[in-house]
C-alpha cells in the first residue's frame, strides 16, 4: 500500500511537471509495466485528477483541467513562495482577494514542514511592506479584463480620468500590465481610432463584453515599458545650461533619465522632465552646480521662487 502511494505521488508530481506523457516513457520512469500504469492513472482519475489518454503509436496520457481543484504537489522552493505570494496577496492591492488569500494561506501553512514553515515565517518577520496609497484593483473586474484580453472580445466600460471626469470606452483589450504599483490595460479605443491606456482601478467594477475582434498589432513590443513611459511621462520639460562638466552632472543624473550634452570641459546642457516646474526647480538646486536655465520660462520663475524662500529661511536664523 505505501509502495502504491509513493508510486501515485511520484506519477502527480511528473504530471505536474509536464502535462503530457508518452506511456512507455511515464512507465520507464516509474519502473512499472504499462499495465500497472494504467491502474495508477485510473486510481488518480478517481481522486479527481482529469487525466485524458491520447492515441497514437504507443499512446500516452494527458493531464487537463477539471471541474473541481484536485490537491496539488510542490516543492520546498515552491511551497514557499506560494506562502510569500499569499501574504503579500492578503496585505491588498486586488479588492476581494484579501480572504481568500488568508483562507489558502492559512491551509499551507498548516501542512508545511516545520523546516519550511521557519523559512517562511523568517522571511514575513524581516520584509516591511509599505502601506499601500493607491486604490485597490476590484478582482471582479481585473478578471474580467483579463479574459477579454484572452479571448479577444471587444470591453465597454464606463471610465473617470485623472481629473475625475467620466465617460463610456469601447475597446479592443489587448493585455494587462502591472507595474508593480498599479494595474493597467493596454487597449485599442474604437472611438478615438489609438491606442489607449486605461487604469484597471478606474473602471467602474462592471464591464460588458462584446464581439470577437481580430488582434491588431501592438504599440510596442515591451507593453511594460510602453505603459510606464505613458504612466510616468513628465509633464514639464526643461533645457538648461549647467557651469560643470557633463561627467559631473552624469553622477547625479544617470543617461537613461535625460539628455546630457557636453559644450566644453566646462559646460553641457541638461534636458530633463519632472511632473511640475517646482520639482525641476529642486531637482536643478540637488546639483550643487551653478546653471542658466534655457527654457522653459516657467522654470525661470519657480527658480526664482525658490531662491527667494531660501533668502528668507538664512535670513531668519539667528
Amino acid at each position: 500500500m505505501l509502495e502504491t502511494s509513493a508510486r501515485l505521488l511520484g506519477l502527480l508530481s511528473l504530471f505536474q511537471g509536464r502535462r503530457s506523457w508518452a506511456g512507455s516513457e511515464l512507465a520507464d520512469r516509474l519502473e512499472v509495466t504499462t499495465r500497472t500504469l494504467r491502474r495508477d492513472v485510473d486510481k488518480l482519475r478517481s481522486l479527481g485528477y482529469p487525466i485524458h489518454s491520447t492515441s497514437g503509436m504507443e499512446g500516452g496520457y494527458r493531464l487537463g483541467a477539471g471541474s473541481t481543484m484536485p490537491p496539488l504537489l510542490l516543492d520546498d522552493d515552491e511551497a514557499v513562495a506560494v506562502a510569500l505570494g499569499l501574504g503579500r496577496a492578503a496585505s491588498g492591492g486586488v479588492e476581494g482577494m484579501e480572504e481568500a488569500s488568508m483562507r489558502a494561506l492559512s491551509k499551507i501553512e498548516q501542512i508545511l514542514p516545520l523546516r519550511l514553515g521557519r523559512r517562511v515565517a523568517a522571511l514575513q518577520s524581516m520584509v516591511v511592506t509599505a502601506p499601500r496609497t493607491e486604490e485597490a484593483v476590484d478582482a471582479r473586474t481585473l478578471s474580467a479584463v483579463a479574459g477579454a484580453c484572452r479571448d479577444e472580445v471587444a470591453l465597454r466600460f464606463r471610465y473617470r480620468d485623472r481629473k475625475g471626469a467620466a465617460s463610456t470606452r469601447q475597446v479592443e483589450p489587448h493585455r494587462v500590465v502591472h507595474t508593480g504599483v498599479r494595474w493597467y490595460l493596454v487597449a485599442w479605443d474604437a472611438d478615438r481610432e489609438d491606442w489607449r491606456t486605461f487604469r484597471v482601478d478606474r473602471m467602474q467594477p462592471r464591464v460588458s463584453t462584446g464581439a470577437r475582434f481580430t488582434p491588431r498589432q501592438p504599440p510596442a513590443e515591451d507593453l511594460a515599458a510602453y505603459v510606464t513611459r505613458g504612466a510616468f511621462a513628465p509633464v514639464c520639460r526643461a533645457r538648461v545650461k549647467m557651469l560643470t562638466a557633463a561627467e559631473t552632472i552624469l553622477k547625479w543624473l544617470p543617461a537613461r533619465s535625460a539628455m546630457v550634452e557636453a559644450i566644453d570641459e566646462a559646460h553641457c546642457v541638461v534636458e530633463l522632465g519632472a511632473p511640475c516646474v517646482e520639482f525641476l526647480a529642486m531637482r536643478l538646486a540637488m546639483f550643487g552646480v551653478d546653471f542658466e536655465v534655457e527654457e522653459p520660462p516657467e522654470l525661470v520663475e519657480a527658480v526664482t521662487r525658490l531662491a527667494q524662500r531660501f533668502a528668507r529661511a538664512a535670513a531668519a536664523r539667528p
